[in-house]
């Protein structure tokens, strides 16, 4: 099983164009497949032709004895799914064992977001009275105006943002590139750190892309922006657990809370499917129930 699974993830990776983060995250998960199946098929290198749906079944049941959450379960399952599709593919199997089973149905958890209150006050927390808040300011701008993931915020380089129009180009899960929109204070900030950026990176190579750098000139990483997050969120004095996932929540939901077609909504954040966006709905809903409640005079 260990060399299907090797050749599975060159596939990923050389023809599917799937990202180093999608290829680790499928080891990691078949890998431990592998390990669950060897011991029920008898030998340390399960023949992965022997496993049957009985087997995948077993083995979604184990994860649920050990406590995974539903979310792992399915993705777990999923992967499964991708990786016996693909041996079909190439004929090393006449029928995948994990087809037309189905993992536990997710509980469906609203996004968090912070209020359109609360968002203008954390990104403009950041001073801008040095180069690392500058570029914390136009960090938390970009993040929030265009509704970016943290990996495409730090993915950015310069030549990627123009600022004349407005937008940027972002390349999102896949590898599929959309444009992003920028409003004017978020340019205004980018503007400010680049000038200070361009002072950063005065005695060091001019072949640096990354728009977002650390304080030794190199590309900014995501765990990073999310400790300097949780600074200015304390700053800020907004209290719970905000994320830059939590940026991208809010851009979706002032959005619609303002009017905003749900489409045009699914095309800015980048969403394959429609159903992805439509969560965002039920808060939009919650928010216009709630509304209903205080002020007509029939509604209690």
């Amino acid at each position: 099983m260990q060399a299907a699974v090797g050749d599975f993830l060159r596939h990923l990776s050389l023809e599917r164009n799937a990202s180093p983060m999608t290829v680790k995250s499928y080891r990691e998960d078949l890998s431990r497949a592998a390990s669950w199946f060897a011991p029920q098929l008898g030998g340390p290198e399960p023949d992965v032709a022997r496993i049957t749906p009985r087997q995948v079944r077993g083995y979604l049941a184990w994860l649920h004895e050990q406590g995974y959450a539903k979310t792992t379960i399915n993705r777990r399952l999923a992967g499964l799914r991708s990786f016996f599709r693909y041996l079909c593919r190439v004929g090393q199997l006449s029928a995948s064992p994990a087809e037309g089973l189905r993992g536990p149905k997710r509980d469906r958890k609203l996004p968090r977001f912070v209020t359109e209150a609360e968002a203008e006050r954390l990104v403009t927390t950041p001073a801008k009275d040095s180069p690392l808040s500058c570029r914390d300011r136009a960090l938390l701008e970009v993040i929030y105006s265009a509704g970016l993931r943290v990996s495409e915020a730090v993915g950015l380089d310069v030549g990627d943002v123009d600022l004349a129009g407005g937008s940027a180009v972002v390349r999102g899960k896949g590898k599929r590139e959309r444009l992003a929109l920028l409003g004017r204070p978020a340019v205004a900030a980018v503007k400010d750190w680049l000038r200070e950026r361009a002072r950063l990176l005065d005695e060091r190579p001019d072949d640096v892309e990354a728009l977002f750098l650390n304080k030794a000139g190199q590309r900014l990483t995501a765990r990073s922006v999310g400790r300097l997050l949780r600074k200015h969120v304390l700053a800020a004095g907004i209290k719970g657990h905000v994320s830059p996932h939590t940026l991208r929540h809010s851009f979706a939901t002032h959005l619609l809370n303002q009017g905003a077609e749900i489409r045009g909504v699914q095309e800015l954040l980048g969403h394959r499917n429609l159903s992805t966006t439509q969560i965002y709905t039920h808060l939009t809903t919650a928010r216009l129930h709630e509304t209903y409640r205080q002020a007509h005079p029939r509604a209690e």
